[in-house]
């Protein structure tokens, strides 16, 4: 069987495409590059996002994983397509006074989306394409469904629950099966030289202005009863549950509660004006295609977080979500992801808070 591997230059998927060699797999590396002709006036010393001006480094990490682990290794421009899809979505959701995911976005439509397509494209022929990321896929009876990983810390499933059944069923995810610690051993094992190499941790990693492209727009800063409290230079540098870097002076500490984009506000409160128990989200996926039934779930608003239990009911296209315990900094724009014990059931765009 022939496999296309993702290779991004770092441990897990070079792991990756060492466990799936070493299984008689013919293994073929495939890197993308997205930067493109973009400039940066200010970048972090150390390379640590997917997307920043040092991403010629993680390719020639990348080539050299290829050539120890003596694999083909091709490398595509999909920086047209990221830009369309990726970065676009990236600008209108953050200037309408939304707080995006973008890896979301790009894991589904790009790196398992336009990646392979390219790779069919140019004549390289596979039967799955694998990946480094921290999660299962479990068949049953003819059905794909997205787990969560063996490892809880790294799980990556909130971010890949945009996938679809004629994704994951021509998908390998090995590393679902290993801890983090158990992935950098095998890497020493196989001698691979990134077997220490940091995580990358954000999507990108210079000031979030030079992607906007956007000139600065004052408003004001308000508590929740409409007194205004400083001036701000764009909500788009604002996010739910903010606290730190307001610029504003107050005896108690002070969090963003929400952004309005019609009054170019940013609206600020106390520590309580932040929970909140219930949303509706919209563009709702179902990894395994089949629809939720009313009842009881546990969901994640943010990738980090354990799930915390919850009722979902579903309308039509769209999902209401109450959770029985008070959430903090549920933000418009960023994912709910339903689980049904370890598999994925749903996941979406939340649109309202409650």
């Amino acid at each position: 069987m022939k496999v296309l591997v993702g290779l991004s230059g770092g441990v897990d998927s070079a792991v990756t495409a060492a466990l799936l060699k070493n299984k008689g797999y013919e293994v073929i590396g495939i890197t993308m590059a997205i930067w493109g002709d973009k400039k940066a006036k200010s970048h972090k010393s150390v390379h640590g996002a997917c997307l920043g001006p040092d991403e010629k480094e993680d390719i020639d990490a990348a080539s050299k994983i290829a050539e120890h682990l003596e694999i083909p290794h091709y490398v595509f421009d999909c920086s047209k397509e990221y830009d369309d899809i990726v970065l676009k979505y990236f600008k209108e959701e953050y200037l309408s006074g939304r707080t995006p995911n973008p890896c979301i976005r790009c894991n589904s439509l790009i790196k398992f989306g336009v990646l392979p397509l390219i790779a069919r494209e140019n004549g390289i022929n596979f039967d799955k394409f694998a990946t480094g990321h921290y999660s299962r896929i479990i068949e049953k009876d003819g059905i794909y469904y997205l787990a969560v990983a063996k490892d809880k810390s790294k799980d990556q499933s909130y971010f890949l629950h945009k996938l679809k059944q004629e994704q994951l069923k021509n998908i390998l995810m090995p590393l679902g099966e290993y801890t983090k610690s158990e992935v950098r051993t095998i890497a020493k094992d196989f001698g691979l030289s990134v077997s220490e190499k940091p995580d990358s941790q954000d999507f990108y990693e210079g000031d979030y202005n030079e992607l906007l492209g956007v000139s600065e727009k004052e408003g004001n800063i308000v508590d929740i009863n409409g007194n205004v409290l400083g001036v701000h230079k764009g909500i788009w540098n604002y996010t739910v549950g903010q606290r730190k870097g307001l610029g504003i002076a107050s005896g108690e500490p002070l969090y963003v509660i929400r952004l309005d984009k019609s009054l170019n506000t940013v609206v600020v409160g106390n520590i309580d004006d932040t929970f909140k128990k219930s949303l509706t989200a919209i563009e709702i996926n179902y990894p395994s295609g089949i629809k939720l039934h009313e009842g009881n779930y546990s969901a994640k608003i943010r990738s980090s977080q354990k799930a915390q239990d919850c009722k979902v009911e579903v309308l039509g296209d769209k999902m209401n979500v109450e959770f029985y315990e008070f959430q903090k900094s549920i933000a418009k724009g960023q994912s709910v992801v339903i689980y049904d014990n370890e598999i994925v059931a749903a996941g979406g765009i939340i649109d309202e808070v409650k």
